[in-house]
């Protein structure tokens, strides 16, 4: 992660992840093809367990629209609390990210059911992804050079629940809801050092 947050993937060769690792080369191609695939193992898993430190929270909330405003928030604020898996997060190549993968996944149902419930416009679910998706790696790369983050963060989503049909003062007031404050999974890489 340290390799892919300051040289960025596509800059990160074999020798310098077994180097880094401290392993052999027959090592590194008993688990992974080429470097492309360890960092997509590793985003995969950290993607994994920011979700699994957000939906918790997530769940306890009834109305949908709120749990993505939530689910946004709580993403961008995990990711950016460590400016090394930012960093790594956002020099990710997101283009091939399908509309049913781990980072979007999540949000799928609640967005169908925002859409359904008249909160979002009826687009397709697609584009609504794509809206959160985007939202929530630029405000993380945003981040990355900010010294103030709450208002930034609450802007953001705001915005993208107002790309997503909400009137404007229903999306300020569902982006700046106080946050619950989820914890990291014990032994997990973004548990604090």
């Amino acid at each position: 992660m340290q390799l892919a947050a300051t040289k960025g993937p596509a800059a990160t060769s074999i020798d310098d992840v077994i180097q880094a690792a401290d392993v052999s080369r027959g090592s590194f191609y008993k688990y992974f093809e080429a470097p492309e695939a360890l960092f997509a193992a590793l985003a995969l898993e950290i993607m994994n367990e920011i979700i699994q430190m957000a939906e918790p929270a997530v769940q306890r909330v009834a109305d949908p629209a709120q749990r993505v405003a939530i689910g946004m928030r709580l993403v961008i604020e995990l990711a950016s609390r460590n400016r090394q898996v930012a960093g790594f997060l956002v020099r990710l190549d997101w283009s091939d990210a399908r509309e049913g993968g781990v980072l979007l996944e999540f949000v799928r149902r609640d967005i169908a059911q925002a859409i359904r419930e008249g909160h979002f416009l009826a687009i397709p679910m697609r584009l609504a992804l794509n809206i959160v998706s985007m939202t929530v790696l630029g405000s993380i790369h945003a981040l990355l050079g900010m010294r103030s983050r709450k208002a930034y963060t609450e802007q953001a989503v705001a915005s993208g629940l107002r790309a997503l049909g909400m009137p404007p003062g229903e999306a300020l007031r569902l982006a700046t809801l106080d946050l619950p404050s989820p914890e990291p999974l014990e032994g997990g890489l973004l548990a604090p050092a």
